[in-house]
């Protein structure tokens, strides 16, 4: 078969790491360009992957190309545009989450692949992950309701806060990094969700006008499960208890846990962000004198790959979808849900009301 040929919009620490997954998958992917708004980025990128050519600009880049798959790794606010134009010229898509700013534009994507017969695979990491996937299959096994806890808050300084201050233009901290973890809540329960309450707090007069840079939010699905998650960004941080995953059901309860204390690296460093280190498995079986009967098992998850091999992951997965002719409607159809979530969270922390969904 012929190579697809690739271009990835987007030149950061996202955009980066797939586009060296395409440079790394060479057989079956052809990198035919790069396009970022700032030429630093793109011609640093450029000359580690050997000079594929580049652009500051998306249409431009689009018709000089004419790729079959376009990579979109920029700002929520432009996956919309970005993939409409895309699909419309018959690419595939693989997007970073969230899929668009708002559900209606992320459910018009859904149809213009189907319209358009497109593969779109969302970057949903998490679910490449095969230590989070253990971590779910578990989460399975421990009954009904289920208690699930979860946050990644984000001492972030320099360029990092300021990648961050660029998000918080378009969406809070809960939005944007809430759709993996409520994406995995929906995983672990399989259950339709009901209603989501959330807070918010603005801890920083950097921020534009309206946003906020911390918030929690917490969702009921129909089978008695709930979930809250938490996500606060900039410098003014903790560096305690930043990394929160633990689920509770009848049975007993899975935590990720680093066996070392807190991560070495800090809770801005994108690889702390998705490392397990090893899960920890309790039971609540007891004996007649009310004593556990089943020691804490622990799963050693240490040899997982690093965040450049999760996006080698998810183009794997994406290139099988195109030759495969997956059908990846259970797929999208999750990524509308989880923003669907996240959204009338957002909206709930800025009324202080719950939204029921």
């Amino acid at each position: 078969m012929s190579r697809l040929r690739v271009l990835v919009v987007g030149c950061g620490n996202m955009g980066t790491s797939h586009a060296r997954a395409y440079h790394a998958l060479k057989d079956d992917f052809e990198l035919v360009g790069l396009v970022s708004r700032g030429p630093e980025s793109r011609e640093r990128l450029a000359a580690e992957l050997g000079g594929p050519p580049t652009f500051a600009d998306f249409e431009a880049a689009f018709s000089a190309t004419r790729p079959d798959v376009v990579s979109i790794n920029t700002y929520p606010d432009t996956h919309a545009a970005i993939a409409r134009t895309a699909l419309a010229g018959g690419a595939h898509l693989f997007v970073e989450k969230p899929l668009a700013e708002t559900v209606e534009e992320a459910q018009q994507i859904v149809d213009l692949a189907r319209e358009h017969g497109r593969k779109v695979v969302v970057g949903y990491i998490l679910r490449v992950h095969p230590a989070w996937q253990k971590f779910i299959e578990v989460a399975r096994t421990l009954g009904k309701p289920l208690v699930m806890r979860m946050n990644l808050n984000q001492q972030s300084r320099g360029k990092d806060w300021r990648t961050h201050k660029a998000l918080m233009d378009s969406m809070s901290p809960i939005v944007d990094c809430g759709v993996h973890y409520v994406d995995v809540m929906c995983q672990m329960t399989r259950s339709r969700p009901l209603r989501v309450s959330a807070i918010q707090a603005r801890l920083s007069e950097e921020l534009k006008p309206g946003m906020y840079n911390y918030g929690q939010l917490q969702v009921a699905f129909a089978d008695g499960s709930v979930g809250w998650y938490e996500a606060g960004w900039g410098p003014m941080m903790s560096e305690v208890a930043y990394f929160v995953k633990d689920v509770v059901g009848p049975k007993g309860c899975v935590s990720i846990v680093d066996r070392q204390g807190e991560r070495a690296a800090g809770s801005a460093d994108v690889d702390s962000h998705t490392a397990t280190n090893s899960l920890r498995v309790h039971w609540q079986d007891r004996d007649g004198s009310d004593e556990f009967t089943r020691p804490d098992e622990w799963i050693d998850t240490t040899d997982e790959p690093d965040h450049d091999g999760l996006c080698l992951r998810e183009q794997r997965f994406l290139l099988d979808a195109i030759r495969s002719d997956r059908d990846l409607g259970e797929h999208l159809d999750d990524a509308v849900n989880s923003l669907r979530i996240v959204l009338a969270a957002d909206r709930s922390a800025r009324e202080g009301r719950t939204i029921e969904i």
